[in-house]
């Protein structure tokens, strides 16, 4: 066989692997549950990375349990839950008595003209809606602000 012709049986092996990633992120947008959670950002901006917002979600925990470092997430009423597990699940932090995090946080990827979306006027929150994979970290899929007890999604394109 000609290296051009491995060559370009090389690229189409790679265009076929991101073309399937893509998809299965796709598939999992439309397919898999979605909730809201509260947003603090952490970190706007990293050279290396592009444009992003780095996301602290807080969760809502399940009743009667003080302490637990994993636990399996779900969309109920709209929002993030928490529920412990022994193990398998993804890390939690509790902040307060009220107040639970995800120990890991999630990027949220923004267009270069978008104005940054972390900085919310006074009597605003930032949440973002997120789906919820059956294991693993939730996936953001968009932002919004809360003011007056309502969501308004963000249009950042």
């Amino acid at each position: 066989m000609k290296p051009v012709y491995r060559g370009a049986a090389l690229m189409a092996l790679q265009c076929l692997l991101v073309l399937a990633v893509a998809g299965k992120f796709a598939w999992d947008r439309d397919r898999l549950p979605r909730a809201w959670a509260s947003a603090t950002p952490v970190d706007p901006n990293l050279p290396i990375r592009g444009r992003y917002v780095v996301l602290q979600l807080r969760v809502e925990p399940a009743a009667g349990n003080d302490s637990w470092p994993t636990a399996r997430l779900a969309a109920e009423n709209g929002r993030l839950a928490a529920h412990p597990v022994a193990s398998g699940g993804v890390p939690v932090w509790r902040r307060s008595p009220q107040v639970w995090v995800l120990a890991e946080p999630v990027a949220y990827f923004i267009p270069e003209h978008a104005a940054d979306p972390s900085r919310v006027g006074p009597g605003e929150e930032l949440w973002a809606e997120v789906s919820v994979p059956p294991s693993g970290p939730p996936r953001p899929v968009r932002l919004g602000i809360k003011k007056d007890g309502a969501i308004r999604p963000l249009d950042l394109q």
